[in-house]
């Protein structure tokens, strides 16, 4: 899903034209059909569970990857409090409640109100003092006022709602606030180990919410279905080790501008697959309201990358 707000750029190196476009097409879906996956996962798996595990294991894995190619995983005490920070604003809050809300609303919703996360952030820098051009405040307002017509109750039909509506909303919050804070921690300087430490302690921190909750005890064989298993490991290996490991590997060689293009992508993405895979059908409204959003993206993105920031969402 969403990748985290700090952006660590090594020196840019110059990779064929054609080898850029195949990794960005690797996050544009990659990281556009976990919202599907996750509501394939959360059909029958607990939620916070399915979530926690999903970022223990796909820790696990890079940390291998990063050992195997002799990359040190030790961190200062001040990075190692940086990583908790960001791990749990925005894995264990954000995309574990995510994993909670789709039981209840519409991946394509999910999507849709995620891909505001980078018009929070400029509310967030606004409200800090950090000086915002009009016309990307402007733009982010008309986005979020888009926002608004999407997290109408029943907004897309097929079970979406109030309660499922606010709560992402929430979770988009806590993502796009920790991207923000993010700015300003001590963190990792290699991207591929700051994320090793966030997705241990995001799924930690989820997992043992889940374990105080009592979902270990919903694991049944009925629970247990190859189909939400599947996508459990989907979302582990792709979602997480896979997407991860792309992003990072375009903020290195690729131009900032073309890389934050996912950011309005990967909602289209998401919303397609939720109607070829899950039937899901958005009614005017939610629709105007996602092209507001998308609109306003659009601009907010293409003003801040020319100032070389960038606030990545899922």
């Amino acid at each position: 899903m969403w990748p985290r707000g700090e952006l660590h750029r090594t020196a840019l190196k110059q990779p064929k034209r054609g080898e850029i476009w195949v990794v960005l097409g690797i996050v544009y879906v990659v990281w556009g059909s976990t919202y599907v996956g996750i509501k394939l996962a959360v059909r029958t798996l607990p939620p916070l569970l399915a979530g926690g595990t999903r970022f223990l294991v796909a820790s696990f894995l890079l940390a291998m990857i990063l050992l195997a190619v002799g990359r040190s995983l030790r961190i200062t005490r001040q990075e190692l409090v940086g990583t908790a920070i960001v791990g749990t604003m925005l894995l264990a809050i954000g995309v574990g409640l995510v994993h909670v809300v789709e039981q209840h609303i519409d991946s394509s919703v999910a999507a849709m109100i995620a891909g505001s996360v980078p018009l929070q952030v400029i509310l967030w820098r606004t409200i800090s003092g950090d000086r915002v051009s009009r016309g990307t405040l402007g733009a982010a307002l008309v986005g979020l006022a888009g926002l608004a017509l999407i997290v109408v109750p029943g907004g897309i039909d097929g079970g979406s709602t109030a309660t499922g509506l606010v709560v992402m909303l929430f979770a988009t919050m806590s993502w796009s606030g920790g991207s923000f804070i993010s700015q300003r921690l001590t963190l990792p300087s290699d991207p591929f180990v700051a994320t090793v430490y966030e997705m241990l302690i995001g799924g930690l921190i989820a997992t043992l919410v889940a374990t105080a909750l009592g979902q270990w005890g919903e694991l049944t064989r009925e629970t247990l279905q190859p189909g939400p298993v599947a996508a459990w490991a989907y979302l582990a290996v792709a979602g997480s080790v896979i997407g991860f490991t792309a992003y990072a590997w375009l903020l290195g060689n690729a131009p900032i501008s073309q890389v934050v293009t996912h950011q309005y992508v990967n909602p289209l993405v998401a919303v397609a697959l939720g109607a070829a895979i899950l039937g899901e059908r958005p009614t005017k409204l939610t629709a105007v309201g996602a092209v507001l959003v998308l609109g306003a993206v659009v601009v907010t993105v293409s003003r801040e990358s020319k100032a070389a920031r960038a606030y990545p969402p899922a």
